[in-house]
């Protein structure tokens, strides 16, 4: 491989837009090529700032023979298809979460990588690589909380995006804890239940509760109008004692009668860490000609937990998780 990963990016809003600076500024022997986004002057004014230039299609900066990989952070709907479209092509890609808008979709992708022969496919769970996180799952592993009972988990964004749905906050939002909680216990779930206090209108916030294969349970809010600012805590409890992750807050304030620390609404500043982290690693494994990390697999399995959960909250019941058996191909680092 060359010593240089030449990327194209296929979505420059708030997310692809970071990808892009995060490329250009943070991940060395990586350059950003080209861009695509429907928007052609945002697209225009992200290519000037990464000194590369803006693809006709998402399609063509895919077969570009100037880009060697992808990633992808174009509006859900649009994943699979152009995941499809880079295994065909040989090229690896991070996809941003989720893999798919139905598990069917990223079955699809899974059985495609599969046919392929090799990973070529790394979604964007980017919590795995925060370092808050991290060292919540080496606590864990080093048996300081005992056995794990519960995990309680919280997300809230201080608004929603245009066109949210009870089903999209699950399937956008929540989907970062179906990933994380299996990924943090080295476990699997097997069952799901979920609420809302809302009855008419969108049903925000939603709770979660998650049955994992051990009986370890865990409980999962997202909140996605919660008005305050981005927040997002993981607590475990076990036999032994507790885990938490602490706030990432540099500065507390005294003033004006009050005590206390700003609450940001940037998601993606909140998880600076995590995103560069994740990108150095995508980039170090395409640059090898492979993927590491969250895997299309575990894309898959996350789409799964969310049908069901979508599912739970129409009916109001709980509803059993049944994944297809998997490819051998993703035995390595199996959870």
């Amino acid at each position: 491989m060359s010593a240089e990963l030449r990327v194209g990016v296929v979505g420059v809003g708030a997310m692809g837009a970071d990808h892009v600076r995060t490329l250009s500024e943070a991940v060395p022997s990586t350059r950003v090529t080209e861009v695509f986004d429907r928007d052609t002057d945002r697209a225009k004014q992200v290519a000037e700032l990464a000194g590369g230039r803006v693809a006709e299609s998402a399609e063509g900066l895919v077969h570009s023979a100037d880009v060697d990989a992808v990633v992808v952070a174009s509006p859900d709907s649009t994943h699979a298809a152009l995941v499809l479209a880079c295994l065909a092509a040989g090229k690896p890609v991070l996809c941003e979460k989720p893999l798919a808008v139905t598990a069917d979709d990223a079955l699809r992708v899974v059985e495609a990588e599969v046919a392929g022969g090799r990973r070529l496919v790394q979604v964007g769970f980017m919590r795995r690589y925060d370092p808050g996180y991290a060292r919540l799952k080496r606590t864990l592993r080093a048996g300081l909380l005992g056995e794990p009972r519960m995990v309680h988990n919280v997300h809230r964004n201080a608004a929603s995006g245009p066109g949210s749905t009870g089903a999209s906050i699950v399937t956008g939002s929540m989907i970062h804890e179906l990933d994380t909680v299996p990924w943090l216990l080295d476990d699997r779930i097997v069952g799901i239940r979920v609420t809302s206090p809302v009855a008419d209108g969108l049903p925000d916030p939603q709770l979660a509760v998650i049955e994992m294969a051990s009986g370890i349970l865990a409980t999962v809010e997202v909140f996605v109008n919660a008005a305050y600012g981005y927040d997002v805590r993981c607590e475990v409890v076990g036999t032994a004692g507790t885990a938490s992750l602490a706030p990432a807050v540099p500065v507390s304030l005294r003033s004006a009668g009050t005590d206390g620390v700003e609450v940001s609404s940037d998601f993606v500043a909140h998880f600076a860490d995590a995103y560069r982290v994740e990108l150095l690693a995508w980039s170090r494994a395409a640059l090898a000609g492979g993927a590491e990390g969250p895997s299309a697999w575990d894309g898959y399995l996350a789409n799964v937990v969310a049908e069901a959960g979508v599912a739970a909250l129409h009916s109001g019941e709980r509803h059993a998780v049944s994944p297809v058996d998997r490819p051998s191909l993703y035995d390595e680092g199996v959870r």
